[in-house]
């Protein structure tokens, strides 16, 4: 079983918060410019955990 430094668990959390804030500015916010960036931070972020898992691990 492969053991994943904490800052790989960090940027998770920061994917799933991303990505959860992004739904609900959406949803239930006017606010495109809070949503854009949420969504852009989210994409970086999972890019991120992405590029580090496939070259790391």
């Amino acid at each position: 079983m492969a053991s994943y430094p904490a800052t790989w668990y960090g940027l998770w959390v920061m994917v799933m918060f991303f990505g959860v804030t992004t739904w609900f500015l959406r949803n239930f916010s006017e606010r495109i410019e809070a949503t854009r960036l949420s969504a852009l931070l989210g994409v970086v972020s999972m890019v991120t955990l992405l590029m580090w898992t496939l070259i790391e691990f």
